[in-house]
């Protein structure tokens, strides 16, 4: 009982309250600025650090990375032209994955220098520039508007005092006819928060705290927005991370050179322990799929369109061929 109510009362209470930019930058920068050398030690190729897809458990992480973002931009309906935004882009492998496939005008944004630097450089290595760009910038201080959005992994940063203002503020980024793709870890309703919580924050990631799908159904439709897709990745997570904490493990000796043995062993800890908590229920991850409320002659009437194969003509491939049929383009 102690234990947990430290976990309630500690300091991080009151930036969960009141997170300035210049908190939400040191926040993001303490996990994903340490080194770039870091995470390809456990990450794929891509550097995709969110959940993956696994049409099958025997997949490796690059195969499921790679369906990952072809869901992704499957369940968006992206199409070539459309403006689209990656908010919380990480090292960029949705952006690039969208703009050489699709054929999308793909924007990302990170407070993360290390992330913007590789996710830029990475882009323009493949011919992208002027069809991708990244800005190291805060998703409150972006403007414009986008035919699609996404927010992969990022919203778990926002805290559950600020949901609807960033749903409205994804609103306002969202073009009339758009559609937005919510995808994050939630804590399921009866969950409550425990010292472990308390240890994530600290140690992991300062500033981040959980809601549940109640909050997000909640706050989206308090901004306007309307549920098209609710779906659960939980399976989906415990794989990742046990596919990461592998990985961690089979490359010990290159990440303890680049982190040291504290941060090796932390992050260690931490995504054994996710992988534990997803496959036994302690935590979910969903993506959800919204739009706005109105004039609905542009929706699809089915979800087929988001499992069926696309083949976008004349557009290259961000990567070498899946091993796998299925990923083939």
């Amino acid at each position: 009982m102690i234990s947990r109510l430290a976990s309630w009362c500690g300091p991080w209470r009151l930036g969960s309250l009141f997170q300035s930019r210049t908190r939400a930058a040191r926040n993001i920068r303490f996990h994903y600025d340490r080194s770039n050398a870091f995470y390809r030690q456990f990450l794929d190729s891509r550097m995709v650090y969110s959940c993956a897809y696994f049409k099958d458990a025997e997949w490796n992480i690059e195969q499921a990375q790679e369906a990952k973002l072809d869901y992704i931009c499957r369940k968006l309906d992206l199409q070539c032209g459309d403006r689209f935004l990656d908010v919380g882009c990480g090292w960029g492998g949705l952006v690039i994955h969208a703009a050489a496939r699709y054929g999308v005008q793909a924007t990302g944004c990170t407070l993360s220098t290390r992330q913007a630097d590789f996710a830029s450089s990475r882009g323009a290595g493949m011919g992208l520039q002027g069809r991708a760009s990244i800005v190291d910038k805060d998703f409150r201080d972006l403007g414009g508007s986008y035919d699609k959005i996404a927010s992969i992994g990022m919203f778990e940063h926002v805290g559950r005092q600020r949901l609807l203002s960033y749903f409205k503020g994804m609103y306002a980024l969202l073009s009339p006819q758009g559609l937005f793709l919510n995808h994050g870890i939630t804590r399921p309703q009866l969950e409550g928060e425990g010292p472990e919580s308390r240890f994530v924050r600290r140690r992991v990631f300062p500033g981040g705290e959980l809601a549940h799908l109640s909050d997000v159904v909640r706050q989206a439709e308090r901004a306007g927005f309307e549920l098209l897709d609710v779906e659960n990745m939980r399976p989906h997570y415990s794989l990742t991370c046990k596919a990461w904490a592998r990985r961690l493990e089979q490359n010990a000796e290159a990440c303890l050179c680049e982190v040291g043995s504290e941060t090796y062993r932390t992050w260690l800890l931490y995504l054994s322990a996710c992988s534990i908590s997803f496959e036994e229920g302690h935590l979910d991850v969903y993506q959800v799929l919204l739009a706005k409320r109105g004039n609905a002659r542009s929706r699809r009437l089915s979800r087929e369109y988001m499992y069926g194969q696309r083949h976008i003509a004349g557009l290259h491939s961000d990567g070498p061929p899946g091993p796998s049929p299925m990923l083939s383009k």
